[in-house]
């Protein structure tokens, strides 16, 4: 069983193109043992069988790998048990993660699996995201699964730099959510996703905020 959960993250992370070393590999097969024993007491998935949460959960958030390439600082809103951040945090070393969600039970997991896994990359943040006010703000804000596109926007915006942007992981194409965004954010890439081993569609958007263009301009003027 252990032989088929590696064979399958290892031939999904390398068809999408990511270069992943066998203690990165390891990593995410420790990660995926504390989530079922975990998830046995806390529920913190609805996903229980071991290969599906590679497929579901693992694979669909290395597939936003390539997308944060350049960040130095990314927040994870919504994280849950800590999905996208802890797999592209083991993907990105290099990269400083928060991992924001405000259930309790949710984030003593990711503190615990941090700790276990030994990501100095990542820390857990236990807050209503509109309530957070970081010392520092961020190059990019992803959510999978925190709200609908126009409330992440609103309820986020305070997180990210001036040059930073958001990228939403969605399913199908979210044509409703999209068409109610504030003329003062502008979409500047919707990308299919292919995920290995998974058949329903995924998208991602990108997302800024139009201030971040007109700003610089005023000020060479």
């Amino acid at each position: 069983m252990l032989q088929d959960q590696r064979q399958l993250l290892e031939q999904g992370i390398q068809n999408l193109g990511i270069d992943c070393s066998a203690q990165q590999i390891q990593l995410f097969l420790d990660y995926l043992q504390m989530l079922q024993r975990w998830n046995k007491a806390f529920n913190l998935t609805a996903i229980r069988d071991p290969i599906q949460m590679i497929k579901l959960h693992f694979l669909d958030s290395a597939a936003v790998h390539h997308h944060i390439q350049g960040a130095e600082r990314v927040i994870d809103v919504g994280t849950g048990p800590g999905l996208p951040g802890i797999p592209l945090a083991i993907l990105n070393p290099q990269i400083n993660f928060k991992l924001l969600d405000s259930n309790g039970k949710k984030t003593r997991f990711i503190f615990q699996a941090v700790s276990e896994l030994r990501l100095p990359n990542v820390q857990e943040i236990n807050h209503r995201v509109e309530e957070y006010q970081p010392e520092s703000q961020f190059d990019i804000v992803v959510s999978r699964a925190f709200s609908a596109i126009p409330d992440m926007l609103a309820q986020c915006e305070h997180l990210l730099n001036k040059d930073g942007f958001f990228l939403a992981m969605k399913g199908k194409k979210p044509d409703s959510e999209l068409s109610q965004i504030d003329k003062t954010y502008k979409v500047v890439d919707l990308s299919r996703l292919n995920v290995p081993q998974i058949e329903g569609e995924r998208h991602l958007i990108k997302i800024i905020k139009t201030t971040a263009i007109t700003q610089p301009t005023k000020g060479n003027s």
